[in-house]
């Protein structure tokens, strides 16, 4: 059942990608992330209450980590589906397991073995290989941006763990998010200058909030009650959904050695999340 609710997961955040590429010629960055906290919030308040589950929490220390760090990255991506092919930065957000890896090696002096650093030197070649041919120099900033979305994603990623593993509701945990999201969204949309979408264009928002709402919650299900390497690795199913997005709704048919670049990026990180369980 873990294995069904990352799936799940994986076409949710795939069908927001391509509401948020809908939405980028029209709104900013900060309209696009203001829409998808304020749908989640009121989600995940409805669904707490039909659950009986109180929003309060003893592990605000740790929500403070997820939800800062996750709207910080969401942001980033936002921006990167704005500027880059669906499926290049899909891609890029999903490098967070070498971020985590590369982190824990520099910072908290864990020791890499042999098989550590090739999966770190698969990962980047990777990046190389998927940017280098299909990029415009008008792009670098969103390829840049992108690769941050997956730097501090990895720190998300980490809380979303230990407050499952805290026993916390996964719809507050979602809530406490959307919320941060929510508030992260309206000070760069204010700064951009806010405008009134019309019908279409706020279905448009309206799906990048529900879908992103309902992914959240099913990943966060996933990886709470689930095998975490098991839920990690299913992950990368979200880069085939929006390869096939992308290529139905924008004709974004990338060359092969993209594609090359792309399966050297999802088997470096499901080397790297493995690496752990082979050693136990």
């Amino acid at each position: 059942m873990p294995a069904f609710w990352m799936l799940v997961s994986c076409l949710l955040f795939a069908c927001m990608g391509v509401c948020v590429k809908l939405g980028s010629s029209t709104f900013s960055t900060g309209e696009v992330v203001f829409y998808r906290g304020i749908v989640s919030v009121a989600m995940m308040v409805v669904i707490a209450r039909l659950k009986g589950i109180r929003l309060r929490t003893p592990h605000w220390r740790m929500h403070v980590s997820r939800s800062v760090s996750g709207s910080t990255a969401l942001s980033c991506y936002f921006f990167a589906i704005g500027s880059l092919p669906l499926a290049t930065a899909v891609t890029l957000n999903y490098t967070s397991p070498i971020f985590v890896a590369l982190l824990l090696a520099l910072v908290f002096r864990e020791k890499l073995r042999w098989t550590g650093m090739l999966s770190l030197a698969i990962g980047f070649a990777g990046v190389v290989l998927l940017l280098r041919p299909t990029l415009a120099a008008e792009q670098w900033l969103g390829a840049a941006v992108g690769l941050g979305s997956g730097a501090i994603a990895s720190i998300a990623y980490i809380s979303v763990r230990e407050l499952g593993k805290a026993g916390e509701p996964e719809v507050r945990t979602v809530f406490w998010f959307s919320l941060v999201t929510m508030l992260f969204g309206l000070a760069g949309a204010l700064y951009a200058g806010p405008h009134l979408p019309d019908l279409q264009e706020l279905v448009i928002l309206l799906g990048i909030g529900v879908f992103g709402g309902l992914a959240q919650l099913a990943m966060t299900r996933s990886y709470s009650y689930g095998h975490t390497m098991l839920s990690a690795n299913l992950s990368y199913a979200t880069v085939v959904f929006a390869s096939l997005f992308g290529a139905l709704l924008w004709d974004e048919i990338m060359p092969w050695m993209s594609w090359i670049g792309i399966a050297c990026i999802v088997a470096s990180a499901i080397m790297i999340s493995l690496r752990p369980r082979r050693s136990s």
